[in-house]
């Protein structure tokens, strides 16, 4: 009888949806971990084993595959099953097909493959190695949803299919996307793992550098290893281009696509930016691919850059992609993210315990023949009795049982005996009974010393993963390298100069230099830009547009950023804060900021610290910097950077301090130390100060030192008023101080053609030509440089350069 039970609705619909979406998870969306495989597409592969749908035999209906797997199998949607079956067989998705099609099979534009009433379709080659030995009890099976058959959960899978192939599907509340890789590569790569069972990242990646889609493409490596490493990441891939030339004109020819992009929907959206005019040097678009391969030509306007083009058409179009990358699997039935070798790992002692049972399987079976073989020999060398015995019995029951009792045989062998014809008892069978006999034993002996020795039962399972890549490993199709990522607007930008300027409270800016009008000595200086209360403008550096930006902090770090990534700004703006483009750590701010061009030019990077440290390492030293940041100089505590100045060799080295003394020496007293060493003394301080300013020239300059005060105070004295002696010194008098002047704020090096650039802590800057500030010796107060209001005082001083 029927009973209703009163149940809570919530309660009843989150148990139903835990249950739906474990179905969803376990049984339809996620691949096993072991054969690659989602159950729609064992159902699909099995059904076609079954009905010898073979490779080398004839295609059949794909209508006949779909009806058998819904039939036994797979009790859900015929078009679903369809859907599946024909994913299998497109080389576009698939690097390594597991269905033979003929007929129309869809296309990378986007074409839905034919009914399958039209349709055929095989095992391909490589899926045989999927089902290989499947009838040798190498997996477990299950009977099917009504109980008329049986299925396997899992396939033996001679090949790694899940790397191989990879997959994509989205669950309930999770998804998978695993790429796809070179069956070669990776191989080698668990080839090696069986050798050296604690193989790391680094050494598999020797063999397997990265994915390899059947698209082919270029892949950005950047992030890759940290993908392997985690199970999860996103990866940059781009189109193939050339650039050919017809006729006087360039064009851009396509050979090669990313992963999973639709070639007529990429055509489509190339033509759209065109007619937007947003590819404004696009004159023709044409889809010229053929049998032979893929060509989609972009021709180009007379005059046009390709290179910029192409980096608009990266930017804005399909031609570049990321691919996520979420390495989810079923594994021992649930899902879980796995990192490569976690992957790969499960999948070789998948083919192991594969490898175990058929080897037991197959020893069984050669034990049974040989124990019904040693029957058969010993009524053969007994023949006259044998013969006696049987036609002495009134049935067969009672000949099996004499001939178990005289000769000691099993019931098997008995009845061999009586099932053995006639001939078999000529003198040529009895030899062909005897040499399958020692076949047999020495089978057996193979087989069981497999089972009883790890290291040989490991080398079976390598040297059928060999054979498999002698037979089926191909050549790469996608090429990795390093490429930035996105659209490279260098190429469209000027590279006109700015001023960089950065305030107390780490508030950046980049304002071109022309806005910043030249003036007289002693005028109040134009507005560079009103901050918060109580901030100030605190650092102005003037660079090239293309310029690499490099930023020191008080805590020995270094970050990169381009110029034009900064946020341009007027002059009177406050700007972005820094925290905005570096990840700095609290307490952590911009002491020092350098344009180079490239971190493989020569020369050196010198530092001064607070507390008088100076501090010599080779530009090359930093070529890995990146957008996390690296260690530019290992401080002692208590200690903060100053100031970092670029330097050849021969050059000499001026340090200042706050108390107004100077010392100069050759930078060849300082030897070279790596990226996180400390540095030496360069100046001995008194109590209580401090260096302000690092100067750094070459050998034979002859130019001037520009001092200024916190008071607007500031004066030229040539360089050779400041003797040249050992670092370490105490150093010598630079500017006569007093209450009037203030302390000193910087030392600059000048030429006497630059402009001078004075900011003060209330937000006001003066430009004015050095030329226009007089000479005075070194114990001396200089002359009013920039009129303060009340309260204010001169925060910062730069040289801008004449071509600046």
């Amino acid at each position: 009888m029927s009973q209703v039970l009163p149940v809570e609705i919530t309660e009843e619909v989150k148990q139903s949806f835990i249950n739906y979406a474990m179905s969803v998870i376990v049984n339809r969306a996620l691949p096993d971990v072991r054969d690659g495989l989602k159950p729609v597409q064992r159902r699909i592969l099995y059904a076609m084993y079954q009905e010898g749908l073979l490779p080398g035999r004839k295609h059949s209906k794909s209508a006949g595959v779909v009806g058998e797997v819904i039939k036994k199998y797979h009790p859900h949607g015929d078009q679903a099953v369809y859907d599946a079956m024909v994913r299998l067989a497109q080389e576009w998705n698939l690097r390594y097909p597991l269905i033979d099609g003929q007929g129309n099979f869809g296309s990378i534009d986007g074409d839905p493959a034919a009914a399958y009433r039209y349709t055929e379709a095989r095992l391909s080659p490589i899926a045989l190695e999927l089902l290989r030995d499947i009838d040798k009890d190498t997996v477990d099976f299950v009977e099917n949803f009504d109980g008329t058959a049986e299925e396997p959960t899992v396939l033996p899978a001679g090949f790694p299919n899940l790397l191989a192939n990879g997959s994509t599907g989205i669950a309930v509340g999770m998804a998978t996307s695993i790429p796809p890789h070179n069956l070669g590569e990776l191989i080698n790569a668990l080839a090696a793992m069986i050798d050296d069972p604690e193989i790391t990242l680094d050494g598999v990646m020797q063999h397997l550098p990265g994915p390899d889609f059947p698209t082919g493409g270029r892949l950005n490596r950047v992030g890759l290893k940290r993908a392997y490493e985690t199970g999860k990441g996103s990866l940059r891939l781009r189109a193939r281009v050339r650039t050919e030339e017809r006729g006087g004109r360039k064009m851009l020819v396509v050979t090669e696509i990313p992963y999973q992009v639709n070639k007529a929907s990429l055509i489509s959206q190339i033509a759209s930016l065109v007619r937007a005019k947003k590819l404004e040097d696009i004159s023709g678009l044409r889809d010229e691919s053929d049998r032979q391969g893929m060509r989609i030509v972009i021709e180009l306007k007379r005059g046009a850059n390709p290179d910029v083009v192409l980096n608009q058409l990266f930017k804005q179009t399909n031609l570049q992609t990321s691919f996520t990358i979420n390495m989810l699997a079923i594994v021992n039935g649930e899902p879980r993210v796995l990192p490569l070798l976690a992957m790969m790992r499960a999948y070789l002692d998948h083919r192991r315990e594969v490898v175990v049972r058929r080897t037991r399987f197959d020893l069984k079976k050669a034990e049974d023949r040989a124990h019904v073989l040693e029957g058969l020999l010993i009524a053969l060398d007994h023949l006259d009795e044998v013969i006696a015995l049987i036609r002495a019995s009134r049935d067969g029951a009672e000949a099996k049982a004499g001939l178990m009792q005289r000769f000691a045989l099993s019931e098997v062998q008995a009845q061999a005996i009586l099932d053995m014809r006639l001939q078999r008892l000529t003198g040529l069978e009895r030899e062909k009974l005897q040499a399958e006999y020692r076949e047999l034993q020495e089978t057996i002996a193979y087989l069981r010393a497999i089972l009883a020795d790890e290291t040989r039962l490991w080398g079976v399972v390598k040297d059928e993963l060999l054979a498999i890549r002698e037979k089926f490993a191909d050549e790469r199709r996608t090429l990795i390298t390093e490429f930035a990522e996105g659209f490279n607007p260098e190429d469209l930008i000027e590279d006109e100069p700015m001023v960089i300027t950065m305030t107390a409270a780490g508030f950046l800016k980049r304002t071109p230099l022309e806005d910043y009008r030249a003036q007289g000595r002693g005028g109040m200086g134009a507005k560079a830009g009103r901050t918060k209360d109580e901030d100030e403008a605190t650092r102005v550096f003037v660079a090239q547009m293309h310029d690499d930006l490099l930023f020191f902090t008080n805590r020995g770090r270094v970050y990169r950023e381009k110029v034009f990534e900064l946020p341009e700004a007027q002059r009177t703006a406050r700007g972005t804060h820094v925290k905005s483009f570096l990840p700095l750590e609290e307490g952590e701010e911009i002491k020092a900021l350098l344009s180079l061009r490239s971190l493989t030019d020569p020369g050196y990077f010198v530092f001064a610290t607070r507390k008088g440290v100076v501090k010599k390492t080779a530009i090359r030293d930093y070529q890995n910097l990146n957008a996390s940041g690296l260690i530019a100089i290992n401080l002692v505590e208590g200690d903060d950077l100053v100031d970092v100045r670029i330097a050849g060799s021969g050059a000499q080295v001026v340090m200042a301090t706050r108390g107004g003394k100077a010392i100069r020496f050759p930078l060849d007293e300082v030897r070279a130390t790596g990226r996180a060493s400390q540095g030496v003394r360069g100046i001995r301080l008194k109590e209580g100060d401090e260096v302000v300013s690092l100067i750094v020239v070459p050998k034979d300059w002859e130019g001037d030192l520009l001092a200024i005060s916190s008071h607007g105070y500031g004066k030229r004295t040539p360089l050779e008023e400041y003797p040249l002696q050992g670092r370490g010194g105490q150093g010598v008098i630079t500017f006569k101080l007093n209450e009037k002047v203030g302390h000193l704020t910087a030392l600059l090096a000048v030429d006497g053609d630059e402009d001078l650039l004075v900011l003060s802590r209330g937000g006001l800057a003066i430009r004015t030509r050095v030329r226009t500030i007089s000479q005075y010796s070194r114990p001396t107060s200089g002359v009013k440089v920039m009129n303060l209001a009340a309260g204010d005082e001169i925060a910062s001083a730069f040289v801008i350069k004449p071509h600046d």
